[in-house]
Formats: structure tokens, sequence, C-alpha cells
């Protein structure tokens, strides 16, 4: 089965995608944004990179969102329930954890179908 690596890096690839599966990289919104701008970012970067995988937000299977402050979730959510297409919500998990700089306060992990 083949692999394949869009926006491929020295430390990891955006997205890869494995026979029907398209699993993407952390996305992180701009540093410094508050958590409702960040959660704007990161899922413009989902749309982006699922729509150059041959897919969408329709075909999502799991999600998976890291907090810096879980004081964040409402304001996240409000955003991403926006988002969501309300017919095929994904499986989902959020949780807080410390990310890789104190400017971000989300981050998103997508895993899609084909």
């Amino acid at each position: 089965m083949s692999i394949t690596r869009l926006h491929p890096g020295p430390r990891m690839s955006q997205a890869v995608i494995h026979g029907e599966t398209v699993y993407l990289a952390g996305q992180v919104g701009t540093p410094g944004a508050d958590a409702a701008g960040q959660t704007r970012d990161c899922l413009a970067a989902i749309d982006r990179l699922l729509e150059e995988a041959g897919t969408s937000k329709s075909k999502l299977l799991q999600v998976t969102i890291w907090l810096a402050d879980m004081a964040d979730f409402d304001a996240m959510n409000a955003v991403y329930d926006a988002w969501i297409d309300p017919a095929n919500p994904a499986a989902r998990a959020c949780g807080e954890a410390r990310l890789a700089t104190p400017a971000y306060k989300v981050e998103f992990i997508v895993t899609a179908a084909l």
C-alpha cells in the first residue's frame, strides 16, 4: 500500500495518506492570538490540508484537541461547533496539555477517511 506525504519537512509531514486514511500533523494557530482565533486558524488549516488530500471535514474520523488551559474550552467549542459538519461529527477527545510554546493555546490532531 502506498504512502503519500504532503508538505514533508525534516521532522514531520503536515499530512500522511495511507490507504483510505489521512492523518494530519498537529495544527496550531497564530502564536499569541486568543483561543478562538487560534481555533479558527487551526480549522482553516485542517480544511486546506483535507482538501489537498482529496477529502473534507464530512469524512472526519477522529479529532483530538489539546488546550493549554481548560479555561479556553468554551471559546474553542464556540468556534468548533460552528465549523463541524453536524451530520458527520467525528469521535473527539479534548484535554489540557503544555504545548510546544506558551504562545500556543490550542492544537488539533485529525484523522479522516478519503
